[in-house]
């Protein structure tokens, strides 16, 4: 008598297969900086031979079921992920507009004890070390691609299925940390670490938003100014004359222009045009939108696979946000904020939705509870029997596991609906300041 399969475990052969191919990825795309003409051959041959391998498994797959199942909540987290993007986009040009380009050039850095520490270990470390620790090992894309291919591996039995289940809690934890992110840096506009690229970047109006100068002129060159604002708490500056600024034609999206403040050239095409040029941004710091994608996939790779290779990707994690820092991409505290971050938002979405089957314990709660009638029944030799009592043990666990689907629905319309509803309420209060 067979026992029934547990949750936890692999094929061996896809378990190793899954690591090996990870480290390839990485290993031949750095390739890009070592040897270009080496990495154009090995690369196509990388995904050559990925791609046949997931075509010919299609057809053995056995959890189709359960992908199908697992489709609606991955359609619903693709369109909250894409929402909470477009707020951020709309968020990254406004922290820019907002104060104008003279504050960005004129506003030095903020002091990082992070990168004063990488650059103090420069002068102490190996030159060999030095340069691991610069190179560009790994970035944005990478991680991404590295979680594409944990979520094709149910096809070879590395993680358990289904793994649209895993992309579409992957994809609601990042729409969640994404419109974490926007409303943080949104609140509380930090000077750039790269002076020059607000400049570089975007073509906004010099001057502050008429709004914002009667709240931030005259308390950023004032000394005593912030003392008075305490003191009486109300904001007595007066705005200053300039030239109104450009008002495009976008119909019912018109409200966006004071998020936005366009020039004219950039004024003549739609907003979303606008919004895909904005970017990374220069102020969208607090916390890093690039370590939240990192610390997502390795929390991933750890829950649903485990091995060394979610060892050596944390160390991936960690190359990488001291090349941020670095590189002066981020402010240290924007990387250890993003890895805490990620991290509590994967615990909190797993616990109403987890990668793993949890229904492993049931299951062997429900073996336990008929063990008395499955050994008489393989006593008597009555096969029916063993297969009825065995399918009632999987079908049990089927039924369990999606319990926290549902619970995953219900936080979904809820999380939906508040986000649409802060969407209108901004939409409405810019329309009536205007």
């Amino acid at each position: 008598m067979r026992p029934p399969p547990l949750s936890g475990r692999r094929c061996r052969g896809g378990s190793v297969g899954l690591g090996l191919a990870a480290i390839a990825y990485v290993g031949i795309d750095y390739l890009r900086h070592l040897s270009p003409s080496w990495h154009e051959r090995l690369q196509p041959a990388l995904w050559a031979a990925l791609a046949i391998a997931a075509v010919i498994r299609v057809p053995f797959y056995k959890h189709w079921s359960l992908e199908l199942r697992a489709a609606i909540p991955f359609v619903l987290s693709m369109l909250f992920m894409l929402c909470a993007l477009l707020f951020e986009m709309i968020s990254v040009r406004s922290v820019t507009a907002v104060l104008g380009l003279d504050w960005h050039n004129d506003t030095p850095p903020l002091p990082d004890v992070g990168q004063w520490l990488v650059l103090a270990l420069n002068e102490k470390l190996p030159q060999v070390v030095v340069d691991i620790l610069r190179a560009r090992i790994i970035g944005l894309h990478h991680f991404l691609m590295l979680f594409i291919m944990l979520g094709f591996s149910v096809l070879f039995n590395s993680v358990e299925a289904p793994g649209l289940g895993l992309a579409a809690r992957y994809m609601f934890t990042m729409g969640i940390g994404r419109l974490l992110r926007a409303i943080a840096f949104v609140s509380t506009i930090l000077p750039s670490p790269r002076p020059w690229c607000a400049s570089a970047r975007f073509q906004v109006p010099s001057h502050p938003h008429r709004w914002a100068q009667k709240y931030y002129i005259p308390y950023a060159t004032d000394p005593n100014a912030i003392s008075q604002v305490i003191r009486h708490d109300i904001a007595y500056a007066a705005t200053g004359d300039y030239n109104l600024d450009f008002q495009p034609n976008w119909g019912s999206m018109n409200f966006l222009a004071d998020f936005l403040r366009p020039t004219a050239p950039e004024g003549s095409s739609q907003w979303y045009n606008l919004l895909k040029r904005a970017s990374g941004g220069c102020n969208d710091l607090l916390y890093s939108g690039h370590m939240l994608v990192a610390v997502l996939t390795a929390m991933a790779w750890t829950e649903a696979y485990g091995g060394f290779t979610s060892a050596l990707i944390w160390i991936l994690v960690m190359h990488s946000a001291q090349r941020e820092i670095r590189e002066r991409h981020h402010y240290s505290v924007d990387c250890l904020v993003a890895i805490y971050m990620g991290i509590f938002l994967w615990k909190m979405t797993g616990l109403f939705w987890p990668i793993k089957d949890t229904s492993r314990e049931r299951r062997l709660n429900k073996l336990e509870k008929i063990q008395n009638r499955l050994v008489q029944a393989a006593k008597d030799s009555d096969m029916d029997e063993v297969r009825e009592l065995l399918k009632d043990v999987e079908l049990s666990s089927q039924v369990s596991s999606q319990k926290p689907k549902s619970r995953a629905m219900w936080f979904f319309s809820g999380a939906t609906i508040f986000f649409a509803l802060v969407v209108v309420l901004l939409a409405f209060t810019l329309t009536s300041d205007g």
